[in-house]
């Protein structure tokens, strides 16, 4: 966003790589550090669209918590946003996510999180599809508590 809060997003690159009638592509690593899904960094996994999901994750946890996806500035559990996200989402403490808690809907910023961390899910067959996450932020369908970012690495 801007300084006047107009969006500036457009696609986050997948939509160039994929021919209509295609749901899955192999491909050299494209897009912005951070942002790009982990199957990004595999010789095995296909790119499809949930690769578009994972990145609108990150930036949708960047907007609930007014930071970067990756601030080296902070300290060492803070940096990667993800993470710091998923702590305070497991703690229960999701109001430390935000600077002015008094002023949010908790039920609100927890639902966003709890989206944004399901969007960022390590597997991707895992992660929702877009209509999925519509649906869940419309609040048309249940979100449902995400599992951890790290149970995929550790199976």
């Amino acid at each position: 966003m801007d300084e006047s809060w107009t969006a500036k997003i457009s696609d986050f690159g997948l939509s160039k790589l994929l021919k209509p009638d295609q749901t899955r592509t192999y491909t050299i690593l494209r897009g912005t550090r951070g942002y790009t899904a982990p199957e990004w960094h595999s010789n095995n996994s296909p790119i499809t669209v949930k690769s578009d999901v994972y990145s609108f994750g990150v930036m949708l946890l960047e907007i609930v918590c007014c930071r970067k996806n990756m601030d080296e500035t902070l300290r060492d559990q803070e940096v990667v946003l993800i993470d710091w996200a998923y702590h305070y989402y497991e703690a229960g403490e999701v109001q430390n996510l935000v600077i002015e808690a008094d002023h949010v809907d908790m039920e609100e910023l927890e639902k966003m999180v709890k989206i944004g961390l399901w969007c960022v899910e390590t597997e991707f067959s895992l992660r929702p599809t877009m209509k999925q996450v519509i649906l869940m932020m419309e609040g048309f369908v249940a979100t449902p508590p995400p599992p951890s970012p790290y149970s995929s690495i550790r199976g």
